[in-house]
């Protein structure tokens, strides 16, 4: 059975410590000269909103998005080794990575709001990045709303890896709006209570599964195959 994964990062795969937000804030402080007074709101967001809305809330002009993409790739790039120090893989994530990539008809990828050069610093920096096939990912700079992301690994699935354009498709993410991109895409969507969304939360978005991190591998690769919601 041919299958496309995708995964979100922050609070599904990793958890960044607030690393993220330093992120945000030291871009933004490149490009307007002064710190935020108001930290960067995510949520499932992607960059080009989260980036976007902070210089709105504070009054500025948004850069041109390939300045602001550059900021933020700085950023990354520079905390690499804090997000090694301070954050951590979630429990379960390497194993169900592994076992998600070693299924030959299966692509694994993501699917997050980091713009492409920041998703592969968080993964890199617990050596996450060669368990997943990055090049049919979507990122944050694909897209500006997160349900549109959903094309766009279906299109790089197609062309990079030969796949049909019917082939089943599941998210896996932590917040309301991981399930919005599958419901309105009619994708298939495992919802995980490891961000500060919890179940209650999750299902009233529509999540037809919520579990509490990816620690069960076999469980959740039965529910890959079989997730309810999936076409």
């Amino acid at each position: 059975m041919q299958l496309i994964v995708l995964w979100d990062i922050d609070h599904t795969l990793i958890e960044n410590a607030g690393v993220s937000k330093e992120i945000y804030a030291a871009a933004f402080t490149t490009l307007s000269g002064i710190p935020p007074t108001v930290g960067a709101s995510t949520e499932g967001r992607t960059d080009r909103l989260i980036m976007r809305d902070m210089f709105h809330r504070h009054g500025l002009p948004e850069p041109d998005w390939s300045i602001v993409e550059a900021a933020l790739t700085r950023s990354g790039e520079e905390r690499l080794g804090e997000l090694r120090r301070r954050g951590t893989a979630l429990p379960g994530v390497l194993d169900a990575l592994k076992a998600a990539s070693s299924r030959a008809d299966w692509v694994s990828s993501v699917l997050t709001g980091n713009i492409a050069a920041n998703a592969r610093v968080k993964l890199s920096a617990f050596g996450l990045d060669p368990l997943l096939d990055l090049a049919v990912g979507a990122y944050g700079a694909d897209a500006e709303q997160r349900p549109d992301l959903v094309a766009v690994a279906r299109r790089r699935a197609q062309r990079y890896r030969g796949l049909p354009g019917d082939v089943p498709v599941v998210l896996v993410g932590d917040t309301p709006r991981d399930v919005e991109a599958a419901l309105t895409t009619g994708s298939g969507i495992i919802a995980v209570a490891s961000g500060i969304h919890g179940r209650a939360e999750l299902e009233a978005a529509g999540a037809p599964v919520v579990l509490p991190d990816l620690s069960d591998t076999a469980g959740l690769l039965e529910l890959l195959e079989n997730v309810p919601g999936r076409p």
